[in-house]
């Protein structure tokens, strides 16, 4: 939301990326009604791939990023996948999304210069996801 010149509030008619976050949590409701819930967290990964690859989703997986502190590369991360080239997917299974992987994947997005992250957990028998916008 932001405001107009003359100071009214302003509400998006639209999320950000809606039509591909929606494929996204699509696939991920897919795999959770046909393999289940509680697996570990690289077989949800990797299933995601495959419904990503059937309904032409682009995608990286494994993508490496610098993580530079002062000019200097001190590390680096590695997002599970990376969908329509905008959205980082991170995959989780863990009791419920927590403040903690809100925070870790909005750094992950400053990292890889992106607006839109998905938290896709898996740990239970209904998925639970969260839109991260930086």
């Amino acid at each position: 939301m932001h405001a107009d010149e003359n100071g009214n509030i302003v509400v998006p008619s639209k999320l950000v990326l809606e039509k591909e976050t929606h494929a996204v949590i699509g696939c991920a409701m897919d795999i959770l009604n046909e393999i289940g819930h509680g697996f570990f967290e690289k077989v949800y990964e990797n299933a995601l791939i495959v419904g990503f690859k059937k309904k032409d989703i682009p995608y990286k997986q494994q993508s490496r990023y610098s993580i530079r502190y002062q000019g200097e590369t001190v590390g680096e991360y590695i997002p599970d996948i990376i969908a329509y080239d905008q959205i980082v997917v991170e995959i989780k299974t863990i009791d419920r999304i927590t403040p903690h992987e809100e925070g870790q994947v909005l750094n992950y997005l400053k990292v890889c210069n992106l607006r839109l992250g998905l938290i896709l957990n898996f740990k239970n028998a209904r998925l639970e996801w969260k839109r991260i916008i930086l």
